[in-house]
């Protein structure tokens, strides 16, 4: 029922992200308003162990807002107790019913160590944040709409795992050929949100100088590399052009919307897109321009 219900609320195949630095919450809150008015069914946001904080930052903008569901993609299980993970969740699903999306995940063990924490096999604490999650339902509000439990997942135990124990996965940065093996793991019966990240750029060297230049191919212990070699890509591919190519959608808009139609022939109910932008204003920009491509897919 839950999966159904969020299905029915995403308001149509595709969604926007907002995973830029820390900005006032003023910025916030106009950046939203327009993605919401551009279309768009649902606005996603990341976090960062001493950044901004998911519960807080999903309050200003559901408050900021009408319809759109607005996600975590994703809540950092380090950052918070899971009672916290549990109730923070249940107060904004039951002051916002059908608005709410939970996507939570393990992070990398370089960032958890970074913060001073000492990192864990991520399967078994997933599993076991999971178990302590359901614990304390009991005691968190009752939301009339129930909100989806999402998993950050990118290999086949952790997409067994969000099969298991919660309504689906949120894979990110990944080939559509991973989004067809996600969807074989979990069944036709669990949510599978795509996030992709987009380069508005039709110069192919700009375009891969733009991921090469964002961190994203040299993050610490990173489980997006664990998981392309689980494809069957080689160390040598993981910074390729090539495999940049399958990974970042870029070109203009009609290139980037086949990207997401790609996706969602692969299996995905929902694809977030989230351009690669130095700042709020620009990803909103962003984001109404492709609009209407992608909104027709």
């Amino acid at each position: 029922m839950v999966v159904e219900e969020t299905r029915r609320r995403l308001g149509g195949p595709v969604g926007a992200g907002l995973m830029v630095p820390v900005a006032p919450a003023a910025e916030w809150r106009e950046a939203v308003r327009r993605v919401e008015n551009a279309g768009y069914g649902s606005v996603w946001i990341n976090e960062a162990i001493g950044g901004r904080e998911s519960f807080a930052q999903m309050g200003v903008l559901l408050a900021a807002t009408e319809r759109i569901v607005v996600g975590s993609a994703v809540a950092n299980v380090w950052a918070r107790h899971p009672a916290a993970m549990q109730g923070g969740a249940a107060v904004l699903a039951d002051a916002h019913p059908g608005r709410l999306a939970l996507g939570t995940g393990v992070s990398m063990g370089g960032l958890v160590e970074q913060a001073g924490l000492r990192w864990e096999r991520p399967l078994q604490k997933m599993r076991d944040y999971l178990d302590r999650m359901d614990e304390s339902a009991g005691m968190a509000p009752r939301p009339p709409v129930p909100f989806p439990r999402l998993l950050g997942a990118l290999g086949p135990k952790m997409l067994e795992l969000a099969r298991d124990r919660a309504d689906g996965a949120l894979p990110a940065a990944m080939p559509v050929e991973h989004t067809r093996r996600a969807r074989e793991i979990l069944g036709p019966d669990r949510l599978l949100i795509v996030m992709q990240l987009a380069i508005p750029e039709t110069d192919p060297d700009a375009a891969r100088g733009v991921v090469r230049g964002s961190g994203m191919l040299d993050l610490p212990d990173s489980p997006y590399d664990r998981a392309l070699r689980g494809l069957g890509y080689g160390d040598g591919d993981l910074k390729s052009d090539a495999l940049i190519d399958l990974r970042f959608a870029w070109g203009d808009e009609k290139a980037i919307a086949g990207r997401m139609r790609e996706h969602l022939d692969a299996g995905a109910d929902h694809v977030c897109v989230n351009v690669l932008a130095p700042d709020l204003r620009t990803s909103a920009d962003q984001l109404e321009r492709l609009a209407p491509a992608l909104l027709a897919c």
